[in-house]
């Protein structure tokens, strides 16, 4: 990101861009959630709350406030040509793997075309403001949660073996038609989320 000393005393909004989904959905997840929890990994793990949770297209960091315009321009660059399309969450996984899981995800299903699309728009569009395309290739997923970092060595072996054994999905479908820039703020209970724009998709 280009420097300009005039923002460093500029408030900085923690940020990113993401579907954000239905209540029908959320009410699935965070059941499926108490079923992993019911497994012995309720306190194993920082779960995301069933109102938080969010599909991430591109997390952006601390953004200056006089930047947000801009970003929503970009966004509005990105969705052109993408029509409304559907998806659906099924599967269930560790990220790096299930022997060291650090992440625990859900599976994206449906129109993951029409997703990696929208997703490597909105990457090109933003790399031209300064924010650099992800080095990983973008793999649609939705994080449940996190291993808590006390948690090492045997014992997180032991969790990633847990997940191995449950499954989770299909969920119900979902439309996309829109995509949200969203504000985190982080506090000891959690992240808060509060959405800062929104941009619909064509059609």
């Amino acid at each position: 990101m280009w420097y300009n000393p005039r923002r460093q005393h500029m408030e900085q909004i923690r940020s990113f861009v993401a579907i954000e989904l239905n209540n029908h959905l959320k009410k699935e997840l965070g059941e499926s959630q108490a079923l992993l929890k019911s497994k012995g990994i309720a306190d194993e793990v920082r779960w995301v709350k069933p109102e938080g949770l969010h599909l991430t297209l591109k997390f952006l960091g601390n953004v200056p406030a006089d930047r947000v315009k801009e970003i929503v321009v970009a966004i509005t660059q990105a969705k052109q040509g993408v029509e409304p399309f559907a998806i659906s969450f099924g599967g269930l996984g560790c990220f790096p793997t299930a022997s060291r899981p650090n992440v625990i995800w859900v599976g994206v299903e449906g129109d993951t075309k029409s997703l990696t699309r929208l997703q490597a728009n909105i990457e090109n569009r933003l790399s031209v403001l300064g924010y650099p395309p992800e080095k990983r290739k973008y793999t649609p997923h939705l994080t449940l949660g996190r291993v808590a970092r006390h948690v090492k060595g045997t014992a997180r072996r032991r969790l990633g073996g847990v997940i191995q054994t449950q499954s989770i999905g299909p969920l119900g479908e979902m439309k996309v038609r829109e995509v949200s820039l969203i504000k985190s703020d982080l506090s000891p209970a959690g992240a808060k989320y509060a959405r800062l724009a929104v941009v619909k998709l064509e059609g």
